[in-house]
């Protein structure tokens, strides 16, 4: 078990792994995900696989393995068939682009997450706050990286808004180019059997930081791009990597879209802490911080005692949460209702036969 416990395994996944019935099978970490091959870690080295039927045609997409999942399979010498997925410690999701309500599962069983901004024309403190929000909802600790540092002259003036933001994340300015905090990153960030997770916009320079950590050439990088001047994207996939210092790193490719997907009870105390603690001295306890008449967050707005940016960002994307909430309620909603009728009707033709 020693290669399990080098990549991530755990007290957590041993208790299940002990105390469930699914003897005769082994376990494995997936690594990476191809089509329809799945990269697995096992006790004896590397082994691709692929899904059993049960799990190919009989699971929703969300339940179906995701790099960074531990899953029990069948060895069957050149290749492994995975039968069934362990519960989640936690699992990074979002809202699945193009959608209005389905939850996309990007990775599970992460501890950090790396965002990844560029200091060229990429930084946003409001997707940054998107991103803090939605990882710290998936029960995932953030780490801010702002790369390309080498590109201004004085990074203090960004250390100073993601403050402004008050989520106290640890902040690192990196550039690969001048080897600016690539060792403190590593040292300070990854910590031995422990998983990241790199995270952010196309051309930030994610692949060119993953190399740097690894001192390899493990993904390709691009020049920057003519039209936008900013890096092209590359990572076309995900893949678990484990680092000469014993921590284990997840790549991704860029995203267009965050979208957040948490849950109701989440909004004001642990995801949005600036906004949680003057809504304690609010007049109203189901005060929604808009208009209402003795509101601690508007009047701190006023005093200018909190940023404009940070309850900007609270009201958008407290709204973008009712909004998926309300949606998937009513699916399930409809999901019921449509049980109801088949199950009627199972009765009727049993009631008269036919």
């Amino acid at each position: 078990m020693e290669t399990l416990y080098q990549y991530g395994w755990n007290n957590f996944f041993e208790e299940y792994r002990t105390t469930t019935e699914k003897t005769g099978f082994d376990t494995a970490r997936v690594t990476y995900i191809k089509g329809f091959k799945y990269g697995l870690i096992t006790r004896d080295g590397e082994k691709e696989s692929e899904l059993s039927g049960k799990l190919l045609f009989g699971s929703e997409n969300e339940n179906l393995p995701k790099v960074g999942d531990w899953v029990f399979y069948l060895d069957y010498g050149d290749i492994g068939y995975i039968v069934d997925v362990l519960p989640r410690k936690n699992a990074l999701t979002r809202k699945n682009p193009g959608t209005e309500n389905e939850l996309q599962v990007l990775a599970a069983n992460i501890d950090y997450a790396l965002i990844v901004q560029g200091l060229d024309r990429d930084f946003n403190i409001m997707r940054l706050d998107r991103y803090i929000t939605q990882i710290l909802a998936c029960g995932i600790t953030p780490v801010v990286v702002l790369n390309k540092a080498d590109l201004v002259t004085d990074t203090s003036l960004y250390l100073s808004e993601v403050n402004k933001l008050g989520r106290n994340c640890a902040v690192y300015f990196c550039s690969t180019y001048a080897d600016i905090g690539i060792a403190e990153l590593r040292e300070q960030a990854l910590e031995p059997n422990k998983t990241c997770i790199l995270i952010g916009s196309s051309g930030v320079g994610k692949s060119s930081l993953l190399n740097a950590l690894t001192g390899n050439s493990v993904h390709e990088t691009d020049s920057l791009s003519d039209a936008t001047g900013k890096g092209k994207h590359t990572t076309t996939s995900r893949e678990l990597i484990r680092l000469e210092n014993g921590s284990l790193i997840i790549d991704t490719p860029g995203m267009r879209e965050f979208g957040v997907a948490f849950s109701e009870d989440d909004q004001s105390g642990s995801l949005f802490p600036t906004i949680g603690e003057l809504a304690e001295k609010c007049r109203f306890a189901d005060c929604m911080h808009i208009n209402e008449t003795g509101c601690a967050v508007l009047e701190a707005l006023a005093n200018e005692t909190i940023d404009e940016k940070v309850y900007t960002s609270y009201l958008k994307l407290t709204r973008e949460q009712k909004h998926f909430s309300t949606t998937l309620e009513e699916k399930k909603r409809l999901g019921k209702q449509m049980g109801k009728m088949i199950r009627e009707a199972d009765e009727y033709r049993k009631k008269y036969k036919y």
